[in-house]
């Protein structure tokens, strides 16, 4: 029989049921949303607006739609009839029970041009990613969590051997639970599918954009250049477009939770850094089937592969920071000399630096966006990781908090468990 893989956010989730009349919960489709809501509580009502006969209700009589269903119900794909928002916000204005309505959305609800109103005030907003590594090896311990704690536990320090995946299988397979499921090929064909699936009715759904074929041009034209900086201007040109379309499309595959603007940090001392923001194709598995990157490629696909694997750290730290109690802010850093840190993170008033590297071996040269980070902020920095593609965790420049971890820190537990073939196979279902 296959097993329940728990998500990181199921408790977050039954919190926010338990003191929140509205619950949203927004992800990308297929990132487990569906399986999630109906796990987390069984006894609640389901329907899904993917059912043409709810769909055509819920369009021709909102208001009736909602005041027909039962108490405590999950409304799967709200997107598809956003006036249905109106319609509950009446009904919890009526009655503000905790838990009354889970709504599950694959597109950013609050930013849907033809939303009638806002649940301000009635609706707590959660949002599900696809399945990040620590959830699919069922590891608890938060390494980014612990790192920003500011004293980094004892394992970190010593010498490691540990076995894992190789880590450019798990950059292909990316997060979504289809695609981790089958075998390469078959989860290449699914990731190629699931494309035309957004184009045929999510695209639609989450915007006034007609021509949705331009969003999947310009998704594929991403990927090629996911992890560098975003010059709409350039992309225009490349593509063809003008700079108002590109940017409309752009806010399109936003809302979809298929690409991230990861906005520059900067501050106000300094007049040599860019703040021109990076983009990043969400799931690296996506990333690399829109790419056509395939694993015996990667001699030749160097560039490629080191900014799949960036943006592949980048998601697994969101999916981790967004454990975290206190508000974590994301960023990246590039001043005038060209010199970068792959993600910039602020914690309170603290600032610490990320780069990523997807060779075997680390050396202090390799920490230099790292110092330059440090030198900008000052007493507000608190140390850099370069997550690197080996087993051993190396002081860089220890005096400033400095270290090489093995990328496999993301995800495995300080006592280690690693998947085997003789496991049974996990379930996620479908979103």
């Amino acid at each position: 029989m296959p097993r329940y893989i728990d998500r990181h956010i199921t408790p977050s989730l039954l919190q926010a049921l338990s003191d929140m009349p509205v619950v949203c919960l927004l992800g990308p489709r297929q990132s487990g949303k569906s399986t999630l809501a109906k796990a987390c509580q069984a006894h609640r009502h389901y329907l899904t607006l993917d059912d043409p006969n709810q769909l055509q209700w819920a369009k021709t009589d909102p208001k009736g739609f909602i005041e027909a269903l039962p108490d405590q119900v999950t409304i799967d794909e709200i997107q598809r009839v956003p006036e249905l928002t109106l319609a509950i916000k009446l009904a919890v204005d009526q009655d503000r029970r905790p838990g009354r309505f889970l709504l599950t959305g694959s597109a950013h609800l609050l930013h849907l041009p033809r939303l009638a109103d806002s649940l301000a005030g009635r609706m707590a907003c959660l949002y599900l990613h696809p399945l990040s590594e620590a959830e699919k090896e069922a590891c608890d311990h938060n390494f980014i969590k612990e790192w920003l704690k500011g004293n980094p536990t004892p394992h970190l320090l010593i010498q490691e051997q540990m076995k894992d995946r190789p880590l450019i299988d798990r950059v292909i397979e990316g997060g979504y639970p289809e695609a981790y499921l089958k075998a390469n090929d078959r989860a290449r064909a699914w990731q190629r599918q699931y494309l035309h699936l957004i184009t045929e009715r999510d695209i639609q759904d989450a915007s006034d954009i007609s021509r949705s074929e331009t969003s999947t041009q310009l998704l594929n034209y991403l990927a090629q250049q996911t992890a560098t900086l975003l010059n709409v201007s350039s992309l225009a040109n490349s593509l063809g477009l003008a700079r108002a379309t590109v940017e409309g499309h752009l806010r399109v595959l936003e809302r979809l939770f298929l690409i991230r603007r990861l906005p520059a940090w900067h501050n106000n001392r300094s007049r040599r850094l860019i703040k021109t923001p990076k983009i990043h194709i969400r799931d690296s598995g996506l990333g690399a089937a829109l790419a056509g990157f395939k694993a015996p490629l990667v001699a030749s696909q160097r560039p490629l592969w080191g900014r799949l694997l960036e943006s592949f750290v980048v998601q697994q730290v969101v999916a981790l920071s967004e454990q975290i109690t206190e508000p974590v802010s994301l960023m990246h850093y590039r001043d005038k000399d060209k010199i970068e840190v792959d993600l910039v993170v602020e914690h309170g008033l603290d600032v610490r630096g990320i780069e990523v590297k997807g060779a075997k071996t680390a050396e202090p040269k390799d920490a230099l966006g790292l110092r330059r980070l440090a030198h900008r902020t000052g007493d507000q920095f608190k140390g850099g990781l370069l997550f690197y593609d080996g087993t051993l965790t190396i002081p860089l420049d220890p005096t400033l908090g400095i270290y090489a971890v093995p990328i496999s820190k993301l995800w495995q537990s300080p006592v280690t468990q690693t998947r085997t073939t003789s496991d049974p196979s996990p379930t996620y279902g479908r979103a």
